[in-house]
């Protein structure tokens, strides 16, 4: 659904749910909480992270990700703290699987801490750094010391990525035997958004329906050989369908 970019101020000042995102580029996280949102039809105003404003830093801090505000209560910037907040704001469409153990596992495998985007994140800026596509070096530079990266952690970051990517493939491919499109039963859940989210990374939407800076383009379209191969287009055309059926497009960033 339609949001709008409000100054810090403004934010500061208003009610209901306000979110900071990161602007110009398709952060799987970011597009993420923006897609329960939508499928929700929470309204929300939007807020482009701002490094050097006090007012900023005090009212939302200064962490990674999206944040979500809601009223005066406390920021969240947790994937999972602000899926929660959204089923609690609106509970219908519920995006929980009934497997709830498991669709929160693979969300985690999906979105968080060592999962798919932390380390496709790393894998990018490990090509980076050897000149072999991915992130541009400054960029590389700045994501590797905030991520933890370090050249020995290269391999087993293409590694992650890769046995991540056909853990994805054989699910889907095993739904779709059963007769459903999505990870969880019959109804899209968090992992579906997550995972068509996440894509971004790999096989960036089309100009037309994502415009984004060349570079950031280029970076993500990064495939060596063994993670083009794990990337089944099952993933893809999951993700594609997500789009058509249930998330918003042209995203707007």
């Amino acid at each position: 659904m339609p949001f709008e970019y409000v100054s810090v101020e403004e934010a500061i000042a208003a009610d209901g749910v306000r979110m900071v995102v990161v602007g110009n580029v398709p952060s799987p996280w970011g597009e993420a909480a923006k897609g329960i949102l939508h499928m929700k039809s929470i309204p929300w105003k939007a807020v482009r992270r701002v490094y050097d404003s006090e007012a900023f830093n005090a009212w939302a801090k200064d962490q990674s990700g999206p944040i979500a505000i809601f009223n005066d209560e406390a920021p969240r910037s947790g994937w999972r703290e602000i899926l929660e907040l959204a089923e609690r704001l609106a509970p219908t469409p519920s995006l929980i699987a009934h497997d709830e153990e498991a669709m929160f596992a693979l969300c985690h495998d999906l979105v968080g801490e060592n999962g798919l985007g932390w380390a496709r994140r790393l894998q990018l800026v490990d090509a980076g750094l050897k000149g072999e596509g991915g992130f541009v070096e400054g960029v590389a530079k700045y994501i590797g010391r905030k991520y933890g990266y370090a050249p020995e952690t290269g391999t087993a970051c293409a590694e992650r990525v890769q046995d991540l990517l056909t853990q994805l493939s054989d699910r889907l491919v095993a739904q779709r035997a059963a007769g459903s499109s999505y990870y969880f039963g019959d109804a899209p859940s968090a992992a579906d958004v997550y995972s068509a989210t996440v894509m971004a990374m790999f096989s960036p939407l089309a100009d037309a329906q994502c415009a984004m800076n060349p570079n950031t383009r280029a970076a993500f379209n990064t495939l060596d050989a063994a993670t083009q191969a794990a990337l089944d287009p099952i993933i893809l055309q999951h993700r594609d369908h997500m789009y058509e059926q249930h998330l918003e497009l042209p995203l707007s960033l």
